[in-house]
Parts: structure tokens; sequence; C-alpha cells
């Protein structure tokens, strides 16, 4: 899968949009992720589809389906640049070891100001979570990203319009 991951990421290289996943799901599925800053269009699916059907065939790619979508509100984080690129932003975060007999954590992400040198092994930079137990009570959680098993955004969504 890392061999599609790393043929799909060199064919898309071209257009303006960012990887995000590619998932084989049951039927024969290739599922296909992508986002940009500023956000996916239909336009953008559709090239990036017609472009890939024309790879994956030359390629020798075995499918049935082939979907191109956009990750969602609830996108997942899968870099260190993804945590950059969202710091400020609502985020669910989990551990790989627990911390306190806990290891999903939601709350507000800070990315580090100074350091974002993530090929320095010995001196990773600083994540920091900002969230509320459930008394209400505020806290902090600092981490590097090799201590994430996963994360994704977590906006917060209202459809009534009311203020919170």
């Amino acid at each position: 899968m890392a061999d599609l991951f790393e043929l799909t990421q060199q064919a898309i290289a071209g257009f303006d949009v960012e990887l995000v996943d590619v998932e084989r799901a049951s039927r024969g599925l290739l599922r296909v992720t992508i986002d940009s800053t500023e956000g996916i269009s239909i336009d953008d699916c559709e090239q990036v589809s017609r472009h890939l059907s024309r790879v994956y065939e030359v390629e020798d790619i075995d499918y049935q389906r082939l979907e191109v979508g956009s990750p969602g509100v609830d996108r997942p984080l899968r870099t260190p640049e993804d945590f950059l690129r969202f710091a400020n932003e609502r985020v669910t975060i989990r551990l790989r070891e627990p911390l306190e007999n806990r290891k999903v954590f939601t709350g507000i992400l800070r990315a580090p100001q100074e350091h974002t040198d993530f090929t320095n092994l010995e001196n990773p930079p600083t994540f920091c979570l900002d969230y509320q137990d459930d008394s209400g009570n505020e806290f902090s959680l600092n981490f590097i990203f090799d201590d994430v098993d996963r994360a994704n955004l977590d906006p917060v969504l209202d459809f009534k319009g009311k203020k919170r």
C-alpha cells in the first residue's frame, strides 16, 4: 500500500493538491483523498480522478471503482506539517501510550513557534493541546509527533446558527 501511496503522490504532483490518503475498500473500491489550503472543489476531484484512472491503467493497478474526494471536516492529521498547518484548530488526538489512564484528548492544538525541524530526532518539536477535563478544568498536554497514534480535526458544527 505504501507503493500505491507513493505512486499516487507522484502522479498528482503537478496538481495544486495534497494527497491525504489512499485506501482500498471492499468490492474493489479505491478511495483517494486529496486536500488543498484553498479547499477541494468537484472540479479538482474530477481532474485528479481522470488523471489517476490513466496512471493506474498504465501501472496495472487493480481496482473496480475509483473515488476521489476531500477529507471532510474531520480531516485526519498524518504528518507533522499537518499539525503546523492546523495549529489553533480544535483536534482530537489518540496517544500511543496512556497519560494518567487516558489516551484520547480533544482540545485546541498549539504548534511550536520557533522549532520546526522534524528531521532532528534528538530534539523533536513539542506540540501542545489545550483541553478541558470533564469538570471544566483547563490543562495543557505537551507531546511530540511520535507520541500520537492518530489525530483528526474535530470542529464544532452548529447547524442552527446559534452562538455558543
